[in-house]
């Protein structure tokens, strides 16, 4: 016979083992059911982490597409502003064309004619120290002034002196000269003066230089200070020589010198050629800076 107390303790450990169990399996229900609430929120937060990698992925390539638009649009703007300054530039080209007289770069001696009408724009007195004859007024296209005065002023410094004895001449001043040369030289006279209309000193940009010894125009002062000087420098004042020797035109004149700008004179300097040597399409193109 089993003993009451082992009865007893038998009893009580079948409960207590019962207990045991029945808590393991409640616990392991328990973690179970905590592992399931787990995962399913793993899986969702990857489901939310795949919906947010797409959404970044779509913001990265809308980015990807505004950046690219922004870039076009950019280079769009840089050549509307490229545009807008060129158009600007052409403005002001075409603005400074037309405050310029277009007869200033023509050539004339047989070529082109000024009618008797033509007059320049402005026209302003050479000061006194510059010319021979103080009793009589000369004149000079106002915006050659500036050139002329500092080429004679620097020259006279550097031991050229020289004078002017002509400058500006109407239509019909050229009329009544060519008329006295006429009558003195016959045909001869069409040799080394032009018929009125066309000689470039109705421009009013054209003087003709002597020295104090020679007072008057003679081929002489080819071999002045003054001409060799001229020769050297009047380019960088903007003046060239119109008729060297042996031109088609007229006879040789040292001392007839055109203003037609430092630009086109620096290239005829430096090329070794004449104002008539070029096309006049050539010559053109230097209007625009004639005096810059």
């Amino acid at each position: 016979m089993i003993p009451t107390r082992l009865k007893i303790f038998l009893l009580i450990s079948g409960v207590f083992s019962t207990i045991t169990t029945g808590l393991g399996i409640y616990a392991y229900w328990r973690l179970n059911q905590e592992n399931i609430g787990l995962n399913q929120q793993v899986s969702g937060l990857q489901s939310n982490l795949v919906s947010v990698n797409a959404g970044l992925e779509e913001e990265k390539n809308t980015n990807s597409e505004l950046t690219q638009t922004l870039q076009i649009e950019q280079e769009k703007n840089k050549i509307a502003e490229a545009r807008v300054a060129e158009l600007s530039g052409t403005v002001d080209t075409f603005q400074k064309l037309s405050q310029l007289d277009a007869e200033l770069l023509e050539k004339y001696s047989k070529v082109f004619f000024l009618s008797e009408n033509y007059i320049p724009s402005l026209l302003v007195k050479i000061q006194e120290q510059y010319t021979t004859d103080k009793s009589k007024e000369f004149l000079i296209y106002a915006n050659v002034t500036p050139f002329l005065q500092v080429m004679l002023t620097v020259a006279a410094n550097e031991g050229a002196d020289m004078k002017i004895v002509s400058a500006y001449r109407s239509f019909g001043e050229q009329t009544s000269l060519k008329s006295s040369y006429k009558f003195f030289y016959g045909s001869g006279a069409n040799q080394f003066s032009a018929d009125q209309g066309y000689s470039e000193h109705q421009l009013g940009t054209t003087v003709d230089f002597t020295t104090p010894e020679l007072k008057g125009l003679s081929l002489d002062f080819q071999n002045s200070a003054g001409y060799k000087w001229l020769t050297d420098n009047a380019y960088k004042y903007g003046f060239a020589l119109s008729y060297p020797k042996n031109n088609s035109y007229y006879q040789f004149e040292p001392w007839h010198w055109r203003f037609v700008g430092r630009s086109l004179a620096t290239r005829l300097h430096d090329g070794g050629q004449y104002f008539y040597d070029l096309d006049q399409r050539e010559i053109d193109q230097y209007l625009i800076s004639i005096f810059d």
